[in-house]
């Protein structure tokens, strides 16, 4: 039997409300920080150079718009499964709806399983285990979680963020520039670029703009926030804010500290510059990045779970997906079978091509959430009154992200990865 739904959305016998504000910014905080940042900034320097902070202020815009429409759908729709609903209430489209559904599922037991091979990677920098025994207990103790309760994942996905901004911290503090560096960094930052810099600074952007994917798995938890009309839009772009300035101000000091033609050719740019900083083995950095990997995990099946309960709820999967424990208040049923398919996925199937798909689908779907919300502003108000943007917002997002499309299409086209 499905649970009844108040007015406000909340679930009657269903999911609890246990996520404040603070603990939802953590969330998504933690999902878009990830072990992304770690490696990325070096390739974004390939192309930027000494101006790579602007790539990451560009990207940032770009990713905004579609940031700000997700905040205002999430307060007009605040439900599990949120984009699965805000394309039905927009487009009205259902099988639309439906495989939007099902690739975001997808895309979150891609990813999952994918970064449970390289926790395996990172692992052996301090011990040795044979790979598949080491995914196989870090799926099972992560589904696990998930499946206890989500105020104690989210507290956990909350303390490894933390752990994740320290080490950035670090890096800042250690690689700190001296007063004249750090000043003509800035001086090279507000001369106006010449016609090639700027072309630097776009191709950047475009790999930069992957930093900050991950705000849109916190409209998933939406029936366990409090007052998720008034926290979920702040928390989604309080957590890209911050990431934001984080992003910013490493990009400052890396570009500063080393070389970008140096980064460009590091896979470990971070812990380059740490061992020019500090002159010792970043087995530091190594383990901050280990962490960062586990919570992007984490983080991943809880999403995945969430969507499989949402659309299981309005008869979109089967409904022993939507079942509640009364126990852990969370959807064991769905976090099982999320953890279930993480696992074979990562033991033994081939997911290589899927998870480079990974983003595509990510993007595809940002477009279409861009686009019902366009269409959901072109129609009668209602009795909506809370958070709103202009009508060009969604529009200048769904623009931004289907270019983002165009372009990975057109490299597949001409035979790129």
């Amino acid at each position: 039997m499905q649970p009844q739904r108040n007015e406000d959305g909340t679930s009657q016998g269903g999911l609890r409300r246990s996520l404040s504000l603070p603990l939802i910014v953590y969330y998504g905080l933690g999902n878009i920080l990830g072990a992304g940042i770690y490696v990325l900034i070096g390739k974004v320097a390939g192309y930027a150079g000494a101006l790579t902070p602007w790539s990451f202020l560009l990207a940032s815009l770009l990713a905004g718009f579609t940031a700000f429409s997700y905040a205002e759908l999430s307060a007009r729709y605040p439900f599990s499964a949120g984009e699965v609903v805000y394309l039905q209430r927009g487009l009205g489209i259902r099988a639309l709806s439906l495989l939007v559904g099902v690739l975001i599922i997808l895309t979150g037991i891609v990813s999952a399983a994918t970064i449970a091979r390289g926790f395996a990677g990172y692992l052996e920098v301090f011990v040795s285990l044979p790979e598949n025994l080491a995914i196989t207990l870090l799926v099972l103790c992560l589904g696990a979680l998930a499946a206890w309760g989500i105020s104690q994942s989210v507290w956990v996905a909350a303390a490894m963020t933390l752990i994740e901004i320290g080490g950035l911290l670090l890096i800042l503090w250690s690689a700190r520039p001296s007063p004249e560096r750090l000043g003509s960094a800035l001086e090279s930052l507000i001369t106006l670029p010449d016609g090639s810099a700027l072309k630097g600074i776009f191709l950047g952007a475009f790999l930069a703009f992957y930093a900050f994917i991950g705000f849109e798995d916190m409209v998933n938890v939406a029936e366990e926030v409090r007052n998720p009309r008034r926290n979920l839009p702040l928390a989604i772009l309080l957590a890209l804010g911050l990431a934001t300035l984080l992003y910013f101000a490493i990009a400052v000091v890396a570009v500063s500290a080393v070389d970008p033609a140096r980064l460009a050719d590091s896979d470990a740019p971070l812990a380059l510059i740490y061992r020019q900083a500090r002159g010792s083995d970043p087995h530091f950095i190594a383990a901050i990045s280990l962490i960062a990997v586990v919570n992007g995990a984490l983080i991943q099946i809880i999403m995945a779970a969430r969507v499989c309960y949402g659309m299981g709820r309005r008869g979109w999967l089967p409904g022993w997906l939507a079942r509640v424990n009364r126990v852990t208040h969370t959807p064991l049923a769905a976090t099982v079978l999320v953890t279930l398919l993480v696992l074979l996925m990562a033991l033994w199937l081939p997911i290589e091509t899927l998870a480079r798909s990974t983003s595509f689908f990510v993007l595809v779907i940002f477009t279409l959430v861009n686009l019902s919300l366009w269409r959901l502003k072109h129609r009668p108000v209602g009795d909506y009154e809370g958070f709103s943007v202009y009508r060009w917002v969604p529009l200048l997002g769904a623009l931004a992200t289907g270019l983002f499309v165009a372009v990975q299409l057109f490299s597949v086209l001409e035979g790129g990865p």
